[in-house]
């Protein structure tokens, strides 16, 4: 597993094998729906030290001596630091309680990104840290699901695909479109994306949100 940036979890106490096991001393509120380690899954989220983590990888071990546990990498929704962690098998911990709602980006104002319910036309605002890299697609009129924690919108997970201009590359080449080749572009909202070598300024193209990658022409 990669060595993690730093984070901020709560205090650990030494387990079996040298790892670090989650201390779950702390005392939650009844209303706290409490997840087993045993049920950890890639996209888990689970609340720790007041923050939200999102489980990223996770390994179930159950060495020949001493007590199962969970390995664990955790990757913080609010400051996107990641850690390694390590759970006792069946540890409970906190889940965090997420809500996502379907909002429409319709202006921005200084540094805030306005989203707004269209039923209600109640407005959601986030800063362009809180949305991070998410932003580099992102434009007004485009429909995308907040995420929010006890009240709080913590990010923007955008469609797996948009269609956006290009508004700056190399001149199309004609004949190129069977030998493969990649050239750089950048579309309407600053992003570059790698483009086949025939595309030209002005054709509007999908790209794949999640691996910044080209699918076509529209």
């Amino acid at each position: 597993m990669a060595a993690a940036q730093a984070g901020t979890l709560p205090q650990v106490a030494g387990g079996a094998n040298g790892c670090q096991l989650y201390n779950p001393s702390r005392t939650h509120p009844t209303t706290v729906r409490m997840i087993s380690s045993n049920d950890f899954r890639t996209g888990t989220s689970i609340e720790l030290d007041g923050q939200v983590w999102r489980v990223v990888e996770f390994l179930h071990v159950k060495p020949g001596k001493g007590s199962a546990f969970v390995r664990t990498k955790l990757k913080a929704v609010q400051s996107g630091n990641t850690v390694d962690r390590t759970f006792r098998a069946g540890e409970m911990v906190p889940q965090a309680l997420l809500e996502k709602s379907s909002l429409q980006h319709t202006y921005m104002e200084g540094d805030d990104y306005v989203f707004m319910d269209m039923t209600t036309f109640e407005e959601t605002r986030l800063s362009a840290r809180d949305i991070g890299q998410q932003r580099k697609y992102l434009k007004e009129g485009m429909d995308v699901s907040v995420v929010s924690w006890n009240g709080k919108p913590l990010e923007v997970e955008l469609p797996n695909a948009v269609v956006l201009e290009v508004t700056q590359t190399d001149p199309g080449v004609k004949g190129d479109t069977a030998t493969g080749g990649t050239k750089p572009a950048v579309v309407e909202t600053g992003a570059q994306v790698m483009v086949p070598l025939f595309i030209t300024t002005g054709e509007r193209i999908k790209i794949d949100t999640r691996s910044d990658s080209y699918l076509g022409r529209e």
